[in-house]
């Protein structure tokens, strides 16, 4: 299945300075940036053709694909001043580049990338920032025996806060942790079909448009993974995956666990 990656927002909760231009997804988590560890996590599942639909920085993108370094995470020989490699990460990837505007939502650059997906029944979609260890084809296989226009995966909420119930006269009747209330939050990782374009207007979002009116017509279902999800919306929290990827805790590269599990 094709997967359309939304990289083209700005991304200001990252920046390290005024002329910081790196869009989101070109933040670094170990020797790659956050884009390639979404992409690694779709390959290995066997989904390796992707649109990137690109806006803020685009030129960081491109140019971080069209000089591609393998050997930065591949194992190589050096022989006679030339590089053998023994594995590779990209070599049987298509990745489309598609310029969706500066300032478009989300859903406009869905839109804008359309007739890259004709003939495709299904296909999945990301934020290209988040990253998971949630298990792709049980979310896909269980979306396509269902007769909905989209699914979502949804994650427990993340903050650390309380929330406080009162009462009428001030005082607290109860405290209760947000993560332990029966919600749930987008986690960003969608499997889609066309009838999803129906409901999203010129200029329109994918989740406030688009999921939310195939929502009101029940055509809308739910992935709930509690297993692991971390956003990278600060700096904050893109320093502590990339701390968890030197100590080597990073279960998200489910790649790198089958692959143990293979040699082992």
């Amino acid at each position: 299945m094709k997967v359309v990656l939304f990289c083209g927002g700005y991304g200001m909760r990252m920046r390290s300075g005024s002329s910081d231009d790196v869009p989101k997804p070109m933040a670094m988590v170990g020797p790659r940036p956050l884009i390639w560890h979404v992409m690694r996590y779709y390959a290995h599942f066997g989904h390796t053709e992707f649109i990137l639909c690109l806006g803020y920085g685009a030129h960081h993108i491109k140019n971080f694909f069209l000089n591609y370094e393998e050997t930065t995470s591949n194992d190589f020989v050096l022989r006679g001043g030339r590089t053998e490699l023994l594995s590779t990460d990209i070599s049987d990837w298509t990745i489309t580049f598609a310029q969706t505007g500066i300032e478009s939502p989300i859903g406009e650059r869905l839109r804008r990338v359309r007739h890259h997906l004709d003939g495709d029944e299904m296909f999945l979609a990301n934020y290209a920032d988040v990253l998971t260890d949630a298990p792709l084809p049980q979310m896909i296989d269980t979306f396509a025996r269902r007769d909905a226009g989209a699914s979502m995966m949804v994650v427990p909420p993340q903050s650390s806060f309380h929330c406080v119930d009162l009462g009428e006269d001030g005082l607290v009747g109860g405290i209760t942790a947000v993560s332990e209330l029966p919600l749930w939050e987008n986690g960003g990782y969608f499997v889609l079909r066309q009838e999803v374009f129906d409901h999203i207007p010129e200029g329109g979002d994918l989740v406030a448009d688009g999921c939310a009116q195939l929502a009101k017509r029940a055509r809308l279902v739910a992935h709930q993974h509690r297993g692991f999800w971390k956003p990278t919306d600060t700096v904050k929290e893109r320093a502590a995956l990339d701390d968890a990827y030197a100590r080597g805790d990073r279960p998200w590269a489910v790649w790198e666990r089958d692959e143990a599990e293979v040699t082992a």
